[in-house]
């Protein structure tokens, strides 16, 4: 099975539903603490839904349990360690049981994509996910769009 990655940062609406489109994404998982910022352009919860079903025939779902929290974002922004965030964000994959709050059979059943903010996958914890996603369920190939 391949899960995918993508961030709406540094890219056009255009590039980024056309990624989409191109590798068949059946359902957009947004692991974003907040869908609704100012700064997220199309990828807004509720437009980004609308443009997803009406453009690429995709299912759009919100699974805000997969953010990280307030506080691993604040001293992040405030530190910029990013071992100490992915140590906390994984710390967090562990306290939120979220390994088993997924059903395999979700990301096999249409192709999934994991979305967040940043246009890199290197520094953004939707890499982190898709990597522990990897180590626990047999045979997944993560593929990051960019």
């Amino acid at each position: 099975m391949r899960i995918y990655t993508i961030g709406f940062t540094q890219k056009s609406a255009e590039r980024f539903f056309g990624l989409l489109a191109e590798h068949g994404i059946g359902r957009l998982i947004d692991i974003r603490l907040h869908p609704d910022g100012q700064l997220a352009g199309f990828a807004k919860r509720e437009d980004l839904a609308y443009f997803l079903r009406e453009l690429v025939g995709c299912e759009y779902y919100h699974f805000d349990f997969l953010a990280p929290s307030e506080e691993i974002f604040k001293a992040y922004r405030q530190d910029r360690d990013w071992a100490r965030f992915e140590q906390g964000y994984r710390r967090l994959i562990d306290g939120r049981a979220m390994m088993q709050q997924l059903d395999p059979s979700f990301f096999t059943e249409r192709p999934c994509c994991l979305l967040c903010s940043e246009h890199l996958p290197d520094k953004c914890h939707r890499r982190l996910l898709a990597e522990r996603l990897a180590q626990a369920w047999p045979n997944v190939e993560v593929v990051h769009l960019t």
